[in-house]
């Protein structure tokens, strides 16, 4: 039970760092690698390389990197200035406009592309300025972003969709065309509570309708600012090329798989810095030493979110070194609860193991057992199934977080310490309660 006792160690070390020595986030994460390294016993100096040294490779990582760059530059150029004003003559009179947009955008990528960090960066780029400005504080802005981005996974098809029914343990319990309709329908009910989280925070903040008298008319803010829109059509590219026919068809013509040799994580920003460089040319630096500055202005918003997100990935290595998969795997498969109870328990684990995995990864580690460990106790193994995916979708939600977060935060500029306690009480319990009661067959599916 050596891994049990790692993650219990890695939390505990991260969550006292945070909140009783309030220090950084960033200093955190490292503390908690740290712990986890004596769990994995003589080849500690060993896993803690490998650990690190994946961690820092690791796409997105770099992905990280270039959302906040891309935030930055369009911010500098004052490309977000004349899209933000754009929206706002179409939409800025309704209350919270911003923050809808944010979410249900979130929701509709969340049924394309599946990938929580590109769901965030994708919306957030837009819609967190875009929501400031209206006057939502940088840390809510930067907490509905995270929060919205699980929806790629309560949606079909995601990757961990498919590595849960193409797993050995729920393979034969399970077939994939018997998920696709449960999964949309508890997809759905993680839509409405992201909803009335909107609708919770938007009667919250100091958010207002904007005046008319400060709303460009739209004919104005189309001809200052139509040329915007293209972030959104390069955007779409690299989801076009990775998704559906076209990805067969180039597939099929290059000999190899286009969804694994483009990474829409990686080609997203990419997309968007180019644009944005060129929709604001006018406004960038004309020399060298110009140039150089620009670049040393945009170093204090890598700080904490690249070193956060470096060791969040290198304890979340050091911790499946340590056989926590195996071991979690064998505990749940011990239990013998009340079904109320143990919808609960495994809810809970799947969520602890969410924090420092990826939703994928959680469900490669805990998953597979959780819906196993349920159709044991009589869950059907499609409501076995969606709920222990909307558990796992608590990827952002729950400290340290995942990807979705620290993108989220790059983009906003702000801590993500300041984020955690309304993504916990907003996002990680409430799914928490959706989960249990798809077991218990309160939430029909």
């Amino acid at each position: 039970m050596i891994g049990i006792w790692a993650l219990g160690a890695y939390l505990a070390a991260i969550l006292l760092w945070t909140t009783l020595f309030k220090r950084s986030v960033g200093e955190a994460m490292i503390i908690g690698f740290l712990v986890v390294l004596p769990f994995t016993g003589a080849a500690a100096a060993q896993v803690g390389w490998s650990s690190l040294y994946s961690a820092v490779t690791d796409e997105i990582v770099y992905a990280t990197m270039a959302f906040v760059f891309m935030g930055y530059l369009l911010d500098k150029t004052g490309v977000l200035d004349k899209l933000i004003d754009l929206l706002n003559s179409l939409i800025g009179g309704v209350k919270g406009g911003p923050a809808w947009v944010s979410t249900v955008a979130s929701a509709g990528l969340g049924g394309v592309v599946h990938n929580q960090a590109a769901i965030a960066a994708t919306v957030g780029s837009v819609t967190i300025p875009w929501m400031e400005k209206s006057k939502l504080d940088k840390p809510s802005a930067a907490t509905l972003v995270a929060g919205n981005a699980g929806m790629g996974i309560t949606f079909p098809f995601s990757a961990s969709m498919f590595v849960l029914v193409g797993s050995a343990t729920v393979g034969p319990l399970l077939n994939v065309n018997d998920l696709v309709l449960p999964l949309l329908i508890g997809g759905l009910w993680c839509f409405l509570h992201r909803l009335i989280v909107t609708w919770l925070l938007v009667r919250k903040s100091g958010m207002a309708p904007l005046d008319p008298a400060h709303r460009l008319a739209v004919r104005t803010a189309f001809g200052q600012g139509w040329a915007t829109l293209l972030l959104f059509v390069v955007v779409a590219i690299p989801l076009i090329i990775t998704s559906g026919a076209i990805a067969s068809a180039l597939s099929d013509w290059t000999g190899g798989d286009v969804t694994k040799s483009l990474s829409i994580i990686v080609w997203i920003p990419v997309v968007l810095i180019i644009t944005g460089a060129l929709l604001g040319r006018k406004s960038l630096p004309r020399n060298g030493r110009a140039w150089w500055n620009l670049l040393q202005n945009s170093a204090p918003r890598f700080g904490v979110v690249g070193i956060t997100v470096v060791f969040a990935f290198a304890g979340a290595n050091a911790l499946a070194a340590t056989g926590l998969p195996k071991q979690m795997t064998a505990l749940l498969g011990q239990m013998n609860l009340p079904l109320w109870l143990l919808a609960i328990l495994i809810g809970l684990i799947v969520i602890a193991v969410a924090a420092p995995l990826s939703a994928t990864a959680t469900m490669a580690a805990v998953g597979t057992v959780g819906v196993a460990t349920l159709v044991a106790a009589g869950v059907p193994a499609t409501t076995a199934a969606v709920a222990v995916l909307v558990f796992s979708s608590c990827e952002a939600a729950v400290p340290p977080g995942g990807a979705p977060l620290y993108v989220a935060c790059g983009i906003a500029d702000v801590n993500p310490i300041k984020t955690f306690s309304r993504l916990l009480t907003h996002y990680a319990l409430p799914l928490l309660g959706i989960g249990v009661l798809i077991i218990l067959g309160v939430l029909p599916i």
